[in-house]
């Protein structure tokens, strides 16, 4: 064999490398044998950011010559057919045939392409499914091109510019300086992005930086108009297009690197780009500036295949917790009998909860349930997914010893045997059947997966109305916890039932004036709160603690009569007819008179979503309300009731009106929903976080129901920074936006007038600038409405009547009470002027 050849084992696969000392890289004299050394050292950083991607490569077979004698390349989608077997690849479809693409998940593969000269590795800001379909978007890239006249100084500046703005939408970004000329922005995506809407933001986002810097940035791709500008190329986030990977080298004269930077680099006035030589030594000095973009909470599809156990057993020391703990991840079971089994553990930790565990391919898929099985069909509990278990865990019964995972005394609640009747990603649908005494039954149960993926993704789990016959299932009694060494005698009589107590509150309260009047539909209001007020006021209020989750949509109160709903505002207006799902159907409210209070919620991949209830808030005709219903669904989220059979229950505690809440809503369509309570206000902070929702109410349980009242018995608090303003100028728009308008000048009134409060030019779709610009249009005046408007921020705008409502996510108040990096949610129509008012 020749000297310059070798055939070596690299993670238990054979390679033969070859043409070591030929140099690829000719001003530096690097060779072959340094690249393959560079890709093998730098692999442990590199393979997280391609993992589960489709690789199309940038190939020199005879290096990259020099800059005055550049030699060719070749973009390399389809894996060449001398591929080794072991390179695993996923097919995709073109219109000149299916290619098969490398992914790049291990050090051999990685080591194989760079012996073929692949120098440079581009993928997608998706990931395959395990299914090995197209997932969803899970990365948000911006790719920083200076024009002729502009460099990497200039791209740090536009950079800061966009930090500022994707920072309060929750957006982290990572910038990377390409190792070409300019540099990226990578912001990692939450659960059930597509690739058209991340492009969307993308270029949204570009054009609010070029309307409000056109001399430096521009989105458009013309290369006539780029030159002494920075482009923001935002069509990176095309499904079908690639960027260049995080430490991937270059093809340029001299072997540089797409190198992870820190926020502090970019502020050095010589910031350059970086050679592969000095990435190895910044990777051992500081790590992976990037490593919290595709940090993943598990191994790979593909390792996941092959051993399912492995999250379990890295959690796990045996010999120091009794718990059963396998020698190798890809353990397998043999099923276990005709059904499958489950097991239902209560798990006395940190935190009390209940393990759910279904038998499923081998091994036990598991969840944590706070709050235990649902006992009612209209109560869903929260549900976490947690890493699979082994088999064995089915029989397990004992005390984690303290400082191990999950330390703490674990029972066995009930077990048994289980139906199923749908099994998916997002959704499982079963009935299981305990032991004989037990306390679960026989119940038909359903997870629904409304946020994340794999483990630590959220669930809600819901007790069904019938069984899977189609017959009406019973209600149960609350799950309550025993003492971990004992269990509760199942021949003991059981409490009164759920029903016999709501009957009896109802017969004690007054019969409700109807027709109501204006003043019987004015909702109770809460009162801003920190977390550390909502958490002392709930211990005082006493055990349990109440706390639901704040949805993000128009607050409506529903009068229920003559099997139909009406729909009413906050302001008094009536929005009947512009929710048809929900007030033109037979809600299943029963036969009696009644009023609910909730909120209409628009759903985005089962997330709470402002601004696409936008388009449904402001349609008036009836043709636009019936096409944008089958397009954009709202839900009402049910959490109050005022009157119930005819009776006024507003004077009953919170407890015993939710009681009659549920049993009103048993039947109720889909489109009507009951959420969950949560009985611990750090739970509800918690849960609220990880789903990104607006934040939460606490309620004082014992309270009763004041209408047209702001009550210190209700605390709202926001997680997601949001206030509402008054919309008193516009400013014109340039560049992209030159037919609508850049930004909107806003005000909150004060004891002085409507006080200044800034402007907002980010947030809006192309839809929304066109909508807003005919809306404000007739409302023009000559005169400022604003108090304390600096003469810089007057030149050019035109005034409006101070008439119109919106909202704004913002970063912080400037304390002389500007809003700091404030984006576009949407207007309220439901809310006036004088109800507008500073949040705390």
């Amino acid at each position: 064999m020749p000297g310059d050849e070798q055939l070596v084992r690299i993670g238990g696969r054979r390679l033969r490398l070859t043409n070591l000392e030929k140099v690829l890289y000719p001003e530096t004299g690097t060779t072959k044998g340094e690249v393959i050394a560079y890709y093998s050292r730098i692999a442990p950083v590199l393979l997280p950011h391609v993992a589960g991607r489709p690789v199309t490569r940038k190939r020199w077979p005879e290096g990259v010559g020099t800059a005055e004698h550049p030699e060719m390349s070749f973009f390399a989608k389809h894996l060449e057919p001398g591929a080794p077997d072991w390179v695993p690849r996923r097919p995709i479809p073109h219109s000149s045939g299916t290619k098969d693409y490398p992914l790049v998940e291990d050090l051999p593969t990685l080591v194989y392409l760079a012996q073929v000269a692949s120098l440079e590795l581009h993928v997608p800001q998706w990931r395959f499914t395990a299914e090995g379909e197209r997932g969803d978007a899970d990365r948000l890239v911006l790719d920083l091109d200076p024009g002729l006249g502009v460099g990497l100084a200039e791209c740090a500046e536009v950079a800061r510019w966009a930090r500022d703005i994707l920072t309060p939408m929750g957006l982290d970004p990572h910038p990377v300086t390409s190792g070409s000329k300019g540099l990226q922005l990578y912001c990692a995506l939450p659960p059930g992005q597509t690739s058209d809407r991340a492009s969307r933001l993308a270029h949204e986002l570009a054009r609010s930086i070029e309307a409000d810097h056109p001399d430096l940035v521009v989105s458009s791709m013309k290369k006539a108009i780029r030159d002494g500008r920075v482009l923001i190329d935002w069509s990176q986030n095309n499904g079908s297009k690639t960027t260049i990977a995080p430490y991937s080298l270059r093809g340029r004269a001299q072997p540089t690197v797409a190198t992870p930077r820190t926020w502090a680099e970019l502020d050095d006035p010589k910031l350059r780009h970086i050679r592969f030589d000095e990435v190895l030594d910044r990777v051992d000095e500081i790590g992976d500036p990037l490593a919290a973009l595709d940090r993943r909470t598990g191994p790979s599809s593909s390792d996941r295949a092959r051993a399912p156990l492995h999250a379990y057993i890295a959690k796990r020391t045996a010999g120091a917790t009794p718990e059963p703990v396998p020698t190798a991840p890809d353990a397998e079971s043999s099923p276990s009998g005709e059904w499958p089994i489950f097991v239902i553990q209560e798990h006395h930790a940190s935190r009390l909860h209940w393990d759910l565990r279904l038998e499923h391919d081998g091994v036990l898929v598991s969840w944590a349930v706070p709050r235990g099985i649902p006992h009612s069909t209209a109560r869903n509990t929260l549900a976490v997914m947690t890493e699979d278990h082994p088999m064995e865990y089915a029989t397990f019964a004992g005390t984690i010893p303290a400082g191990q995972y999950g330390a703490g005394t674990m029972t066995i609640w009930d077990a048994g045997h289980y139906e199923p009747e749908k099994w998916r990603d997002d959704e499982v649908i079963f009935t299981a059947e305990g032991r004989p005494g037990g306390p679960l039954g026989r119940v038909r149960l359903a997870l629904i997966r409304t946020g994340g993926e794999g483990e630590k993704s959220s669930w809600l789990l819901h007790r069904m109305k019938t069984d899977a016959a189609g017959r009406p299932q019973g209600e149960a009694e609350p799950v309550t916890a025993t003492p971990p060494a004992s269990r509760a005698d199942p021949s003991d009589p059981p409490p009164p039932s759920g029903s016999t107590r709501v009957a009896d509150d109802l017969a004690a309260t007054p019969e409700a004036p109807w027709p109501p009047r204006a003043r019987d539909l004015a909702p109770m209001l809460s009162t801003s709160a920190t977390p550390a007020r909502a958490r002392s006021d709930a211990a005082r209020w006493g055990d349990p603690a109440w706390a639901e989750a704040k949805w993000d949509g128009i607050r409506a109160i529903g009068v229920w009569e003559d099997r139909r709903l009406r729909l009413w505002a906050r302001s008094g207006n009536e929005l009947t007819a512009r929710y048809p799902e929900i007030s033109g159907v037979d809600a299943g409210l029963g036969d009696a008179r009644a009023i609910v209070d909730g909120e209409l919620v628009a759903l985005d991949h089962g997330r709470p979503s402002f601004p696409l209830l936008q388009t449904r808030m402001n349609l008036v005709r009836e043709g636009d309300i019936a096409r944008e219903a089958g397009r954009t669904p709202v839900h009402y989220y049910l959490f109050d009731v005022l009157v119930a059979e005819g009776k006024d229950v507003t004077g009953l505690p919170l407890r015993q009106r939710r009681a009659i809440l549920e049993r009103l809503a048993a039947s109720s369509v889909p489109a009507l929903v009951t959420p969950p309570v949560f009985e611990d206000v750090g739970i509800a902070l918690e849960t609220s976080t990880r789903l990104r929702l607006e934040g939460v109410v606490v309620k004082d349980p014992a309270s009763p129901y004041r209408r047209g009242t702001r009550s210190e018995a209700w605390l709202k608090v926001k997680l997601t920074r949001t206030q509402e303003v008054v919309i008193a100028g516009i400013r014109p728009g340039q560049g992209g936006r030159a037919g609508t308008f850049g930004s909107l000048l806003l005000g909150i009134p004060d004891d002085e007038g409507l006080r200044y409060a800034g402007r907002v030019g980010t947030g809006f779709t192309d839809r929304e600038l066109r909508t807003l610009h005919e809306l404000l249009t007739p409302l023009a005046i000559d005169r400022n409405p604003l108090v304390g408007v600096p003469a810089a921020d007057t030149r050019g705008v035109q005034w409006v009547r101070p008439e119109r409502v919106a909202e704004v996510e913002f970063g912080e108040f400037t304390p002389t009470g500007i809003l700091r990096h404030s984006r576009w949610r949407g207007l309220r129509p439901d809310k006036s002027p004088d109800e507008v008012v500073r949040e705390s």
